[in-house]
């Protein structure tokens, strides 16, 4: 009889997980801002949750996925990897046609071969379209690039499908060794490339439509109640609601400390205590609860909602306290049942800083090079609309604290320096940097120059001379400040002509948000990282944004 009277004060305890003892009650809509609610915003799409009843107390995971009574609330990524799977067919059949169809020895090796009832050209059909397509669906599911972790956003996804190339390769080249098939490796190295073209170019398309269908509709996303106190629940509404198209929207805040922490402060989404977490996810919607911080401290209390959830359909993330740190730098050590977060130390030497840097001098030499013809029809138009200087240098802080005269094409009267102090009252930057959006010190030509960044183009010299990079924080004026705290963590590497900061938002940006990104680039730098951005330039450039 105890201990039957001991179980059920223990589910009781499970049931009233993070219930506040004290009897305030809900707190008031009044307190939720509705011009900055996303969840109010748009209509609520019901293709991401599902009204359900009260599910029974959980005993454990069912034995089978087959046999769960509630499904996951979260059915996005179902339609999202049917069609990728469809579409990783079709780009691998299209990679085998065109190598069969252009490549006269592809079907070389097959001549004098059968199997069963095939030989030769029915043969060689058969494994082109049949086996190598099925083969590689196999190896990708494998190499976990379904994995709805991994889908619609960051690197991850990307870097799994070259690891499925390369197996591929390998699981043919070894297959042909040991069947003594003298395979064409011309045609074997087509297919793979070609087939990891089509494979990065489809996931690159059906991520931007996924994007546009979060953006635009709120579709494909996540609806989120974030557990904790409320700076910890805000700092983490701030940090998922800056990218939209990571698919996180939060509709709620349970305060884990009570009503009286929030009393009077506005909040973006509506704010409750005293509530049942589960009667509170199926009441608005959600189909995630976000821990935050230090809501998950006490112990054996993680452990208790993870049970909780078990068998509801709820998904169930932890946001540490833990910001602006990227994923290769966190690995997950478990010890004795706790797992812990280990935190590697920014790579700022090796080869792959090595292979940077020698980038970084091909490229700007290369540059130069090849587009000499062009920045002379720039100097020429720059004399044409003001005489004067066609080079406008200014000394920068570099790396470690070194300073170096930048090269820029001079888009500003010659007296602008001197006209600059007649104009402090109406800069528009927060920062150390001085911004107009209309400046009158800027001439016409050169207002074009600043729209498309080609007055940027002329610091390949200081990229060839190893003062600044390709990619990294922008050098910023040696006589604005001294670069003291956080902001002098910037100095840790060489200044880029483009960056995080740029592809972000350039000038439209706060200093604080600025700084926050080339300190993210400077703890987070890698050589993908500083290809993607490269990439991300292209695309900012043509749409002028934050470009004055």
């Amino acid at each position: 009889m105890r201990a039957v009277v001991a179980d059920s004060r223990k589910l009781v305890a499970v049931r009233n997980l993070f219930r506040m003892r004290e009897d305030v009650g809900e707190v008031s809509t009044s307190l939720h801002h509705p011009v900055t609610d996303s969840s109010r915003s748009k209509p609520v799409p019901y293709d991401s949750f599902e009204w359900q009843q009260e599910p029974p107390p959980s005993n454990g995971v069912p034995r089978s996925a087959w046999n769960r009574t509630h499904k996951r609330l979260s059915r996005w990524h179902r339609p999202y990897t049917l069609a990728l799977v469809f579409l990783d067919l079709l780009s691998v059949l299209l990679a085998s046609y065109l190598a069969a169809t252009y490549l006269e020895k592809s079907k070389s090796g097959f001549d004098n071969r059968s199997l069963l009832f095939l030989h030769g050209q029915e043969l060689f059909s058969f494994f082109a379209y049949i086996v190598l397509p099925l083969g590689w669906l196999i190896l990708l599911w494998a190499n976990g690039t379904y994995d709805r972790r991994y889908l619609g956003l960051g690197s991850e996804e990307f870097k799994r499908i070259v690891r499925t190339s390369v197996t591929v390769v390998a699981a043919v080249s070894l297959l042909a060794f040991a069947t003594k098939t003298g395979l064409s490796r011309g045609t074997v190295a087509m297919v793979s490339a070609s087939a990891a073209f089509f494979l990065l170019t489809d996931r690159v398309l059906a991520r931007q439509v996924l994007h546009l269908a979060r953006r635009r509709f709120g579709h494909g996303a996540h609806r989120m109640v974030l557990v904790g106190t409320l700076p910890e629940a805000l700092e983490v509404y701030t940090a998922v609601t800056r990218s939209p198209a990571a698919g996180l929207i939060p509709v709620a805040i349970h305060l884990t400390d009570g009503y009286a922490a929030a009393r009077g402060i506005e909040t973006p989404v509506p704010v409750y205590a005293t509530r049942d977490l589960l009667s509170l996810v199926r009441e608005v919607g959600a189909d995630t609860i976000a821990v935050c911080g230090s809501a998950s401290a006490e112990p054996g209390e993680l452990r208790r909602l993870a049970w909780q959830l078990e068998g509801t359909g709820v998904d169930l993330v932890v946001a540490p306290q833990l910001t602006d740190i990227a994923g290769p730098r966190v690995h997950i050590r478990p010890i004795e049942g706790l797992p812990l977060l280990h935190v590697e130390e920014p790579t700022l030497s090796g080869p792959g800083w090595l292979a940077k840097n020698l980038l970084d001098r091909v490229a700007a030499g290369l540059g130069l090079l090849f587009l000499s013809p062009f920045l002379l029809l720039i100097a020429l138009g720059i004399k044409i609309s003001d005489p004067g200087p066609v080079f406008f240098r200014q000394p920068r802080v570099g790396h470690e604290g070194r300073t170096f005269r930048v090269w820029k094409f001079r888009t500003m009267y010659v007296d602008a320096e001197e006209r600059k102090a007649t104009l402090e009252e109406l800069n528009e930057s927060d920062g150390m940097m001085f911004k107009m959006k209309v400046d009158p010190r800027i001439f016409a030509f050169g207002q074009k120059l600043r729209a498309t960044s080609m007055d940027e183009l002329p610091q390949l010299i200081n990229v060839l001379k190893g003062e600044m990079s390709l990619v990294g924080p922008r050098p910023l004026p040696a006589d604005d400040g001294d670069y003291l705290g956080d902001v002098r963590r910037r100095l840790l590497v060489r200044p880029g002509m483009t960056g995080l900061w740029q592809v972000s938002g350039r000038s439209d940006l706060s200093w604080d948000e600025a700084v926050r990104l080339d300190l993210y680039y400077v703890d987070n730098w890698s050589l993908t990282y500083d290809l993607g951005i490269l990439w991300r330039t292209i695309w900012v450039v043509l749409k002028r944004k934050g470009a004055y």
